[in-house]
């Protein structure tokens, strides 16, 4: 440095020992020649001056803070400083260096003022308002942005309590919150309810910081956020949750009391529209009324049939979905899905074909949802699939242990663009083709999804217009282990105890 610079270090035992002692120091001191590191303070400073330096060196090391010194103008060199500026580093290191004379304290105080100046610009151009308040509470200063956001006059502030802004139930907590700022020093943050001009009430987001000038004058300076148009919407969101919630609530329980209610006329139509048709009591005498009566049922029959899978979804839904969890035969669940629908397949000039691995382990699920898995991705095969054509169900396990239980079709497919939507309950997806008409409610795909989801499986649907569709069904390797055949089942079921535990560990 081109100034005198130098450390004044303090041992253990109280000496003072002198420590990277640049040049100009030593030009400064007269003392060129001599290697003053390590050395006393009198082997580089003047002994007249000593002790100007040692006393301040003793008062910034006590107070922690900087202080400027004046130099002696009897020093026998050619560098004039007007002062010398001691800095605290550690609790026993002192570093002082030279300040010109033409830099001295007429320098310092032109630096003060220009720090004053940008510190008085940015309180006064800040967006966010500023308050400043004294130790007994009251406003000193408030800037322009806290006046324009809140309408108070600057003249109605100052010199006021600042607890006459804040919303009354929050004032004691205000006072309290200050005495404790102004005494500790801490910074805080939080949130307050301030008071507009016209009376209504603002929120705001707030930080405060304890600032100390000379004399030991403590002063608080708070920065208010107004948040009260983000509250609102905060608001305004949980309302419309709220509402929301409420609605989804409503509906999944009448969807879920009307179950009886819808269930039970459907089922008696049904079954006297049978009896009407098997000519039960006697003959009809009409044959068109046998006509009627097969619309009738068949109507019915599709009715229940979307009913029950609105019922269905509408318990996925709302959580009410209880799994009868127990091992099953996968290979007997899935022969007797292919015979459930292999009617309705022959009936369409389709055939169903099996493929499932010989030696697969038991799969521990709810066999009904399984089965109804199955049987929705099986019909939506064979309403879309074209005649003479096979549809496929593969059981099989992948590398890693898992179970996949495949679906394939050759029919029309569905848009690859179009997959997504599929998948969205009620989500119809429109076939460009006059011969297949969209049918049915859209819930198939997403109830086979939702139940698959129910036992930690995944669903997944490739296709593309024309080239058929593959549903692929896939359950955790958890869900399958080898057990002991028990006999007398459905499907052959298998003790349970363990497998529980593990999806449970898994789970955690």
């Amino acid at each position: 440095m081109p100034l005198p610079s130098f450390v004044i270090r303090v041992t253990d035992e109280g000496d003072y020992q002198l420590s990277g002692v640049n040049a100009s120091a030593k030009h400064y001191f007269n003392r060129q020649d001599t290697d003053v590191e390590g050395q006393k303070p009198e082997s580089l400073i003047n002994p007249a001056v000593l002790p100007h330096f040692i006393e301040a060196v003793n008062v910034v090391r006590q107070s922690g803070k900087a202080m400027i010194i004046k130099a002696i103008s009897i020093m026998p060199t050619d560098l004039r400083l007007g002062s010398f500026l001691i800095n605290p580093l550690e609790s026993n290191l002192v570093h002082i260096m030279g300040v010109p004379a033409e830099q001295g304290r007429d320098g310092l105080l032109q630096e003060r003022d220009d720090a004053i100046s940008l510190l008085t610009s940015v309180f006064d151009v800040s967006e966010v308002g500023i308050v400043v308040t004294d130790k007994n509470q009251r406003i000193v200063r408030v800037n322009d942005s806290f006046v324009r956001i809140y309408g108070w006059g600057r003249d109605e502030l100052v010199s006021e309590e600042f607890i006459s802004l804040i919303a009354p139930e929050e004032r004691m907590q205000a006072a309290k919150n200050h005495e404790e700022f102004m005494r500790s020093g801490i910074r805080s943050s939080g949130e307050m309810k301030l008071l507009r001009k016209d009376g209504n009430i603002a929120n705001a987001l707030f930080t405060t910081a304890a600032l100390e000038l000379s004399m030991g004058r403590r002063f608080q300076v708070t920065t208010i956020m107004d948040i009260t148009l983000r509250k609102q919407m905060e608001l305004s969101l949980r309302l419309a949750k709220e509402q929301a919630d409420t609605a989804n609530k409503a509906k999944s329980t009448f969807l879920a009391n009307m179950s009886h209610e819808l269930r039970t006329p459907l089922n008696a139509i049904i079954g006297f529209s049978e009896m009407m048709m098997k000519e039960t009591f006697g003959a009809l005498g009409n044959e068109k009324y046998k006509e009627y009566l097969a619309d009738i049922h068949l109507s019915a029959r599709h009715l229940l049939e979307i009913i029950n899978e609105v019922l269905d979804m509408s318990k996925i839904e709302a959580g009410r979905v209880e799994l009868d969890e127990d091992y099953f035969d996968v290979r007997d669940l899935v022969a007797s899905v292919a015979r459930m629908m292999s009617s309705r397949a022959f009936s369409s000039g389709l055939k169903i074909e099996e493929n499932v691995e010989e030696d697969l382990p038991p799969l521990f699920a709810d066999s009904r949802l399984i089965k109804q898995i199955l049987i929705n991705l099986v019909g939506n095969s064979v309403k879309y699939c074209k005649t003479n054509t096979v549809i496929e169900i593969t059981g099989r396990r992948t590398e890693s242990g898992s179970l996949q239980l495949i679906v394939k079709d050759h029919g029309i497919g569905i848009p690859r663009a179009s997959i997504p939507e599929a998948l969205k309950p009620f989500g119809q997806v429109s076939i460009p083709e006059n011969n297949y008409p969209v049918q049915g409610t859209g819930l198939g795909l997403p109830l086979a999804k939702a139940m698959a989801e129910l036992h930690q499986g995944t669903l997944t649907l490739e296709s593309d217009l024309g080239e058929g569709t593959t549903v692929t069904v896939e359950f955790p390797a958890a869900r399958l282990q080898e057990k002991k055949r028990v006999t007398g089942s459905p499907f052959s079921k298998f003790s349970t105890k363990e497998t529980k535990a593990n999806l449970a560990r898994n789970a955690e």
